[in-house]
């Protein structure tokens, strides 16, 4: 049946950060303080893995670089349209009505494991072509391999950020649904290189919710979001 494996993942999402919240219960504030950091680190070098991975091309013994002025491109106009619509005050007020509604008014970290968590297990490209095979062909199995890693990543998110974390299954749930029951529209429109440059993409604005984390810094990739249309938009040119 398709949506079957975005139920699966949306499951994972909320077993993990129940787990996650038992875990963070017992954990003194230094423990969670370093495994903010841990999580930081290791999401910086998901990031960077992920580009690299795109990027560089092996020519026999040589290696080179593609898809750099694309990338600069991408980003640099999803940023103006980004901020333009402001995507990322947007999150926050979602963020900020789960917050009330759930009376967690006095949780500080609500609202960054809820914005960091949903960008993290929402953006990459396992959620676009998960969700499109499971549309299509009715086969969870991608979605199903990835609902195994969001649940480990929202038990870590969740074990030093809070419950904030969990309710990134919100987001997960409307984004990869709704890939699915357009899957049969959205399919034609994107070819193989088009998904290669949106993981692309997606993979830097990870590595920069890395860098929040890790750095305690404040990149706006809420506001970088529209580049993952652009870089699609632009592949026939690159």
């Amino acid at each position: 049946m398709p949506g079957i494996g975005t139920l699966i993942n949306a499951a994972a999402v909320i077993g993990g950060g129940v787990l996650g919240l038992i875990f963070r219960k017992g954990l003194p504030q230094r423990f969670q303080d370093t495994l903010m950091q841990a999580l930081g680190l290791s999401t910086i070098f998901i990031g960077i893995a992920g580009t690299l991975e795109k990027m560089l091309i092996l020519h026999g013994e040589t290696v080179s670089a593609e898809g750099t002025m694309l990338a600069v491109l991408s980003l640099a106009a999803g940023a103006l349209l980004g901020e333009g619509i402001n995507l990322e005050k947007r999150f926050e007020q979602l963020g900020q009505w789960l917050k009330k509604k759930t009376g967690s008014v006095q949780d500080t970290c609500f609202l960054e494991g809820f914005i960091t968590a949903s960008l993290t297990i929402c953006i990459g490209a396992m959620a676009i072509v998960g969700a499109l095979q499971d549309g299509l062909s009715a086969d969870p199995s991608l979605l199903i391999t990835k609902a195994v890693l969001d649940f480990l990543i929202i038990m870590i998110f969740t074990s030093a950020l809070g419950k904030g974390a969990i309710f990134s299954v919100i987001p997960l749930v409307l984004f990869q649904g709704s890939i699915t029951l357009l899957a049969q529209f959205i399919a034609p429109l994107l070819s193989e290189p088009m998904i290669a440059n949106i993981a692309m993409i997606g993979s830097m604005l990870i590595f920069c919710v890395g860098v929040n984390l890790m750095f305690n810094t404040k990149i706006n990739v809420a506001n970088l979001l529209p580049a993952l249309i652009i870089a699609a938009i632009l592949t026939p040119w690159f």
